[in-house]
């Protein structure tokens, strides 16, 4: 996970204009957006708290892995917490509009904490991630990206349509979905990570997927497999403003 370790109409006028910038997106992102619920369940989505754990092979040696909790919690439109745990540390990163941030902290040495303050690619990267988390393929534009239809991919034997979702030449998406259905078959980054999802689970009328399997690059450059089980999904929660807050000096 980077770095370190996805319309409301106010007016005629409002409505309008998104009923035109729906019209000009890839044909493939409606029914894709069906295949995971109604219109009107994805778009009551105002926030997604995942609970699990991530297992995560050692590249160097395949019977080693490392289980860690995770949480992650995303409001619309740009905040974003993820909680990792290990046996060895916590780690914090956190995304609040345009301010983003991570803290460290060894298990069992207070004294043994780094905080840092992201630069802004990694602020745009984190609010595009926590976007993706909340959009349903759609609405990106607002985040300064664009959508491009990119041909076929042939995936599992299945002739898959790319969808790039671009927010920055370092920052891509690239989505494959089976044109029959519109099921996400896989997820693919700029800097060739993978993403499959696995399982099904419906929460509020909306499908998500019980597993994602991921390929990432390691701290050592190499690929590296990850499994993240999603044990809770609760969706609509509130969460204060202070939990994405950046805190004070003597807090960090």
């Amino acid at each position: 996970m980077k770095p370190s370790l996805l319309r409301l109409p106010l007016c005629a006028c409002v409505a309008f204009a998104l009923g035109s910038l729906h019209a000009a997106e890839p044909a493939i992102i409606a029914k894709a957006r069906a295949q995971l619920g109604t219109e009107a369940a994805l778009e009551a989505v105002r926030s997604v708290h995942y609970k699990g754990t991530v297992v995560a092979i050692d590249p160097k040696d395949p019977a080693k892995q490392t289980k860690s909790s995770i949480e992650i919690i995303a409001q619309k439109p740009d905040q974003q917490r993820v909680l990792a745990q290990s046996e060895k540390a916590i780690e914090t990163t956190v995304i609040d509009g345009y301010e983003g941030w991570q803290r460290t902290q060894e298990i069992g040495n207070p004294k043994a904490r780094r905080f840092v303050v992201f630069k802004p690619e990694a602020v745009k990267r984190l609010r595009a991630q926590a976007w993706e988390n909340l959009s349903f393929f759609r609405g990106s534009e607002r985040f300064g990206a664009r959508v491009e239809e990119q041909g076929t991919k042939t995936i599992d034997g299945i002739e898959c349509i790319r969808v790039a979702f671009i927010y920055a030449p370092t920052i891509i998406f690239y989505r494959y979905f089976d044109p029959a259905t519109g099921r996400l078959v896989q997820t693919e980054t700029e800097d060739g990570g993978v993403t499959r999802e696995e399982g099904e689970r419906i929460v509020n009328g909306v499908r998500f997927p019980e597993r994602m399997k991921m390929t990432i690059k390691g701290p050592g450059g190499q690929n590296q497999n990850v499994t993240v089980h999603l044990e809770s999904i609760v969706l609509n929660e509130t969460f204060p403003a202070e939990i994405f807050r950046m805190p004070g000096p003597t807090q960090q």
